[in-house]
């Protein structure tokens, strides 16, 4: 029938990697993008994970293909073949444990030393339903995604909140500086390249993607 595509034609394929300290949701927040389900029973993940969604971005079929740590974070063994190829991650906090912000840091110096420099980095404050709770501010997060020249949202996956957004809003970065790239070399060849310094992203009303411009030029 008109329009309709299979599952294997897609124009992009980008691997985005989800880093952050166990039990801070990653695995619900892949399986509520990937599959829109959400399991209150928290197991660690057992072996290496990735799942597959397609989205429509300016026209094109873009798959992303995410990777979830696993289970390995507790035992500090991410290797370096985890991150290979990554274009885009998301640094994944919990807002009710300070202890899973204040390791942000770590998973960053870790993610920058195994990526190309350009990666799309989304920080996700995660868990956002549990407002009575919270120990890491808005403002924290928002401040640190500044400070570090990332993007950021809080999300909720038990109550689908901004899930969809945020992994949607890295694809769409990936894709514009694949795009541009491609356009600039006049070829479809393209590496990532960095977005334009000071670039603020409005995802809606109530969220804001932020992305200021970092200490260095590049």
């Amino acid at each position: 029938m008109a329009g309709y595509r299979a599952e294997d034609d897609y124009d992009y394929l980008f691997k985005v990697v989800l880093i952050g300290d166990s039990g801070v949701g990653k695995s619900n927040l892949l399986s509520r993008f990937t599959k829109n389900e959400f399991s209150l029973e928290s197991k660690s993940t057992i072996g290496v994970e990735f799942a597959t969604r397609s989205l429509n971005v300016d026209g094109k079929v873009v798959k992303a293909q995410i990777w979830d740590t696993a289970g390995q974070e507790r035992y500090r063994a991410i290797t370096s073949a985890y991150y290979r190829g990554a274009v885009g991650a998301l640094l994944v906090y919990d807002v009710t444990r300070h202890s899973t912000f204040e390791n942000v840091e770590r998973w960053l110096r870790e993610l920058r030393d195994h990526t190309d420099p350009n990666i799309v980095v989304m920080l996700v404050g995660n868990k956002s339903d549990l407002r009575h709770l919270v120990a890491v501010s808005t403002e924290d997060g928002k401040s640190f995604a500044e400070k570090e020249s990332l993007y950021f949202m809080e999300t909720s996956a038990l109550e689908a909140t901004n899930v969809e957004n945020s992994f949607a809003e890295v694809l769409t970065q990936i894709y514009h500086i694949v795009s541009k790239k491609a356009m600039e070399a006049g070829d479809g060849t393209a590496a990532a390249s960095v977005p334009p310094k000071g670039e603020k992203i409005d995802v809606s009303k109530d969220v804001s993607a932020v992305k200021k411009a970092g200490c260095c030029s590049s």
